[in-house]
């Protein structure tokens, strides 16, 4: 009986992949805190889950459709996710038009990384656990 890797890893693929995404945009924030009129942005990551889990892929899919081969495709630098980017609402939004708020985006990007290692972790063990199960260590 053949194993299917989605079986196996569930929907952690999806959210290794939206976590991922989520930790570039908030690298962005902290990287552009001193942009004037740069807004800051996240992920909705519970809205993009669930629409990775109801069977649409918030992490590689648009929605656009092409028909002909040359058709310009739909893949953005937001990879799909356009729909689940939201901008941030400042508590207090500097002169300059810049609303990233430094100390907010590090205990953000703190919390997506832990989050994301959390999930590379589960991965690990599931991955050992199928290693030792076709070498018979079981």
């Amino acid at each position: 009986m053949p194993i299917s890797l989605d079986n196996v890893f569930g929907v952690h693929e999806a959210a290794l992949k939206l976590r991922a995404q989520r930790t570039e945009i908030l690298a962005s924030n902290l990287a552009n805190a001193d942009t004037p009129n740069y807004k800051a942005k996240d992920i909705d990551f519970q809205q993009a889950m669930k629409q990775a889990t109801a069977g649409g892929n918030a992490a590689s899919s648009s929605g656009l459709k092409t028909t002909h081969k040359g058709h310009i495709s739909s893949s953005s630098s937001a990879n799909g996710l356009e729909d689940y980017i939201k901008f941030r609402m400042p508590t207090q939004p500097a002169l300059d038009g810049n609303t990233v708020e430094t100390h907010v985006e590090q205990a953000a990007f703190a919390k997506s990384a832990v989050e994301y290692q959390a999930t590379l972790r589960f991965f690990e063990g599931k991955s050992k656990t199928i290693i030792n199960a076709l070498k018979g260590e079981m």
